[in-house]
């Protein structure tokens, strides 16, 4: 069986570690660039944090973070999910970019699309509920959005009793970030313009 095939392991991973993208603190996750299968891959892992958080929050939001980014499978403004390693880490593939940043131009059409994955996100049930943090929205190299980091994402089973209920509700806290980006690079934009003239 190709490694490709077989369910990542956390010893192989961790002897696999290319850099520290992110030391985690009490409540947070290491986050380490691995390579897996011949390419790279992003290792969210809580097992370095105390006993209490390891338990409560790590096991917690592996297991939802993990069930967002299994909803999301073929977005196309999303990183594939490789896997749930175990309890307490993740396994996505790495998509580099750079953060998003009101200072850094981005293409005419970036706004409109980062619009467009947000709603076939809610589409699919889930909402991320940290679009406003910078670091997770990143611009790739040819220029289009990715969305990162679902650690504080929701995610409720389209149509259902409980998505019709709480989705309208929780996209509006999305969709406040967005308005905020946009707000935010259309100045820019406006600023950079009136610059060069």
């Amino acid at each position: 069986m190709s490694e490709a095939c077989e369910p990542p392991r956390r010893a192989v991973l961790l002897s696999r570690v290319v850099r520290v993208l992110n030391r985690g603190g009490y409540g947070n996750p290491d986050v380490l660039l691995v390579t897996h299968a011949g390419r790279e891959a992003v290792f969210k892992d809580y097992a370095p944090r105390s006993w209490l958080a390891r338990n409560t929050v790590g096991r917690c939001v592996t297991a939802l973070e993990s069930r967002a980014w299994r909803a999301l499978a073929g977005h196309p403004n999303v990183p594939p999910f490789i896997a749930q390693v175990d309890p307490l880490a993740l396994l996505v593939e790495y998509r580099p970019g750079l953060k998003l940043s009101k200072r850094r131009p981005v293409p005419a059409a970036f706004v409109a699309e980062l619009e467009r994955a947000v709603a076939l996100m809610h589409g699919r049930g889930v909402v991320h509920l940290d679009l406003s943090h910078r670091s997770n929205v990143l611009v790739d190299a040819a220029g289009h959005p990715v969305l990162i980091d679902f650690g504080a994402a929701l995610s409720l089973r389209p149509g259902s009793l409980l998505a019709r209920c709480l989705l309208p509700w929780l996209a509006r806290i999305d969709r406040r970030a967005l308005t905020k980006w946009r707000l935010g690079l259309v100045a820019a934009e406006a600023a950079s313009r009136g610059a060069h003239h």
